[in-house]
């Protein structure tokens, strides 16, 4: 009975036809205004965006024209070491004498270049062909240095040059001082073996540790000059770090590849 005097009633009053129908509550508007704004400005993101990549790999700072390991011509017992690490040389320079059995023999530089590495010390004994020392061929100690990034060869034909590159300095605290800057200038066409990067490091051991993962591609990176910093060269901070580089130090360097469209699209 309740409901059937509901029903009159109703049947009994205006239809309120005059009134404003209300679709949706001010939040809702509101929530519906911030989802088709979002939508828009993905839509041109998707067509206007782009997304930078990057590579990582391992890098060593350089003069550029690589290094060579000066090896004994003769086998017998170290007596004198003539040059230090770090040291300058020009070409033909005496670097180590070694007493054999028919007497003495000095040790010359092939070619000028900076003493990175002594392998040999006064009283060792060496062999016909034993490495000695490792000399960077450099003419000029204030030549520039170049950074190598030994990348995978899988990576290597999307690097364009002149890409811009990040180079991480493991001797420059990157919280403090930043990264050092640098461009792409070349990238050699076919991958390195351990024994070929060794040759141009002057680091046998350090070519096997960067062909651990597969043969890589050397990527040639020349660094950004600041003449204004302790380094001479560009970092991501003002001043860069208060020593200057030296070569042979190792990095990690990120190169930046050419911007991607997020979508790719297919039209007929």
């Amino acid at each position: 009975m309740q409901f059937r005097q509901q029903a009159l009633a109703k049947l009994q009053s205006p239809e309120e036809l005059d009134l404003p129908v209300r679709l949706a509550r001010p939040q809702g508007w509101l929530v519906l205004s911030v989802t088709l704004v979002a939508m828009a400005a993905a839509s041109v993101w998707t067509v206007t965006g782009s997304v930078s990549t990057t590579v990582s790999a391992p890098a060593v700072l350089t003069h550029g024209r690589g290094s060579y390991v000066l090896q004994s011509p003769v086998a017998g017992q170290v007596t004198a070491v003539l040059a230090e690490q770090g040291e300058q040389l020009p070409a033909d320079a005496p670097v180590l004498r070694v007493r054999t059995a028919e007497g003495e023999s000095v040790v010359r530089a092939v070619s000028a270049g900076r003493v990175t590495a002594l392998a040999a010390s006064v009283g060792q004994i060496v062999a016909t062909g034993a490495d000695l020392a490792a000399v960077e061929k450099v003419t000029d100690a204030g030549a520039p240095l170049y950074a190598t990034v030994y990348v995978p060869a899988r990576n290597a034909a999307s690097i364009p040059v002149d890409a811009v590159v990040d180079l991480t300095v493991q001797t420059v605290p990157a919280q403090s001082y930043g990264v050092l800057r640098g461009h792409v200038q070349s990238v050699d066409a076919t991958p390195q073996s351990a024994r070929q990067i060794g040759a141009f490091l002057g680091d046998s051991q350090l070519g096997g540790q960067l062909t651990r993962d597969g043969r890589p591609v050397a990527v040639l990176v020349r660094l950004d000059r600041a003449p204004d910093t302790r380094s001479g060269y560009r970092w991501s901070t003002s001043d860069g770090p208060p020593h200057p580089l030296v070569s042979m130090t190792l990095a990690d360097g990120s190169i930046h590849l050419a911007d991607q469209r997020p979508v790719d699209w297919l039209l007929p």
